[in-house]
C-alpha cells in the first residue's frame, strides 16, 4: 500500500513531574495513554524525546545560590573575582552572578561585543561601524561603551544587561568592574583569579588565559562538580545547562542520565514489543533569523541517547537526482527509478553530488532540534516528544 505520510511528530502530554517521581514509567505511561487515545501505535524505530528538565526534576538536582557560593569561596578563596564572556540572560545566568558577586569583594565582569556566544546582541554591528570600533582589537571600559553606544536594550527581553548586571553584582555587596573584549586575557589587568562562563568555547578560553599567566582559571563545568552540603550537582557539566528555579536556587542539567534512556527503551520492548529509541533533549541547535540568537545554551542538545541514535544521516537530494540524472522521466516512472536508486545508495555518501545540499549533522542534533521546536519552552505541557518515520525514506 502506497504512503502518503512521512515523518510525524506528536507532543506528549505528562504529569507535572516532582522530585523522586519514576520518570521511567511516567514517560513509557503518557506515550501508550497518547496512543490508546489517538488512534496511533508504537512501532520499531520510533523516538522518544524528553526534555532535559522534566529529568532533572525527577531527580531532585538543583542547588542554592549559597551553595554555588560555597563552591565559588573553597576554589578561589579571593577577594576579587574575573568573569569572563557570561552570555546575556537572566534565566541562564542571573542567579549564578548572584553566587560569585556573593563569593567576593570585586568583580570584574568581561562581556564579549558585539553579542554573547549564543548570539545576544549588546549592540548592532552598524553601530560598530558608526562609532570606527573594531570589537577584535578594542578593549573598552564601561565608560567608553556607554559613550559610543548608550544603554542599548536586548531587542526581544527591553533588557539593559550592563545596567543589569552591574545591579546584580551591587546588590550583593560587592564592587563592580565591567569591561568589554573578546580577548580573555584582558581580565588579566584586573585579576588572576578568573571564571570563564563561555559554554562551547571554554577550554580555548581556558588555555588563553594560563598561558597568559593567569593564577587560578576555572570553567562553569568545574562548579557544583560534586555536591556541596547536599546540594545537587553535575559531575561532567557543572552549572553549564542550569537554568532559573527561583529566585535563589537554580535547576542544574539531568546527571546519570544513560540509565535512564536505556530504562525507557526496555519498557517499551516489554510492554508493546517494539524496539524504540529514546533520547534525553535540552536547548536545539538552530539559529533565530532575526534576534540572531543560536539556541544552544546547554553543554549538548543530549546528554543521553540510546545506540540507534548514534551517527548521521546518508541522505539523497531527490531535487538533484529528479533535475540531473532522471530528467527525461516523469510519472511513474521517475518515481520507480528514484525508488530504486534511494534503496541502492551507499551508506556513506560523503563528497557525492547527489546528496549535496543534505544536512549530515548528527543525527542526535538534528531530532534534538526538532524535539525541541515541537515543545517550547513555555506552556505547551508537553516534555515528551514522540518521533514516527524519521528514517523512513521515499522508497519506505
Amino acid at each position: 500500500m502506497e504512503r502518503f505520510v512521512g515523518t510525524v511528530v506528536r507532543g506528549i502530554r505528562t504529569p507535572i513531574v516532582h522530585r523522586g517521581d519514576d520518570i521511567v514509567g511516567m514517560v513509557v505511561g503518557s506515550v501508550l495513554k497518547a496512543a490508546e487515545a489517538e488512534g496511533f501505535s508504537v512501532k520499531a524505530r520510533d523516538v522518544v524525546g524528553i526534555t532535559e528538565s522534566v529529568v532533572a526534576r525527577a531527580q531532585g538536582n538543583y542547588a542554592t545560590v549559597d551553595a554555588i557560593t560555597a563552591d565559588l569561596k573553597a576554589k578561589f578563596g579571593g577577594d576579587t573575582l574575573g568573569i569572563v564572556f557570561p552570555i546575556l540572560s537572566r534565566n541562564r545566568y542571573a542567579i549564578l552572578l548572584k553566587a560569585m558577586a556573593r563569593s567576593v569583594k570585586h568583580v570584574v565582569l568581561l562581556l564579549s561585543y558585539p553579542s554573547d556566544e549564543v548570539g545576544n546582541h549588546l549592540v548592532d554591528l552598524d553601530r560598530l561601524d558608526e562609532q570606527g570600533i573594531n570589537p577584535w582589537t578594542d578593549h573598552l571600559t564601561e565608560a567608553r561603551f556607554k559613550e559610543a553606544f548608550g544603554a542599548p536594550l536586548h531587542p526581544f527581553t527591553g533588557i539593559d544587561y550592563v545596567e543589569y548586571y552591574r545591579s546584580l553584582v551591587e546588590n550583593e555587596g560587592a564592587a563592580c568592574t565591567l569591561v568589554f573584549s573578546n580577548h580573555p586575557q584582558t581580565i588579566l589587568a584586573h585579576t588572576g583569579q578568573v571564571l570563564a562562563c563561555d559554554i562551547h568555547t571554554r577550554v580555548r578560553t581556558k588555555r588563553q588565559l594560563l598561558a597568559a599567566g593567569a593564577e587560578t582559571v576555572l570553567c562553569l563545568d568545574e562548579i557544583l562538580s560534586s555536591s556541596v552540603d547536599g546540594s545537587g550537582y553535575n559531575r561532567e557539566y557543572g552549572l553549564l545547562g542550569s537554568n532559573k528555579a527561583t529566585e535563589d536556587t537554580v535547576k542544574l542539567f539531568p546527571r546519570d542520565c544513560q540509565p535512564v534512556v536505556d530504562s525507557i527503551q526496555a519498557l517499551f520492548k516489554e510492554q508493546t514489543g517494539e524496539t524504540v529509541e529514546v533520547m534525553i533533549y535540552g536547548d536545539g541547535a538552530f539559529k533565530d533569523p532575526v534576534g540572531k540568537i543560536w539556541e544552544l545554551a546547554d553543554p549538548v542538545v543530549s546528554p543521553a541517547y540510546t545506540g540507534g541514535l548514534e551517527g548521521t544521516p546518508s541522505e539523497i537530494k531527490i531535487k538533484y537526482l529528479a533535475d540531473n540524472m532522471f530528467a527525461d522521466l516523469k510519472g511513474e516512472a521517475l518515481c520507480a527509478a528514484l525508488s530504486k536508486h534511494i534503496q541502492g545508495k551507499k551508506a556513506n555518501l560523503v563528497g557525492a553530488m547527489e546528496a549535496q545540499g543534505t544536512t549530515p549533522r548528527r543525527l542526535t542534533d538534528l531530532i534534538g532540534s526538532l524535539c525541541d521546536l515541537t515543545s517550547g519552552s513555555g506552556d505547551k505541557g508537553t516534555p515528551v516528544v514522540h518521533i514516527q518515520g524519521y528514517f523512513d525514506h521515499y522508497a519506505s
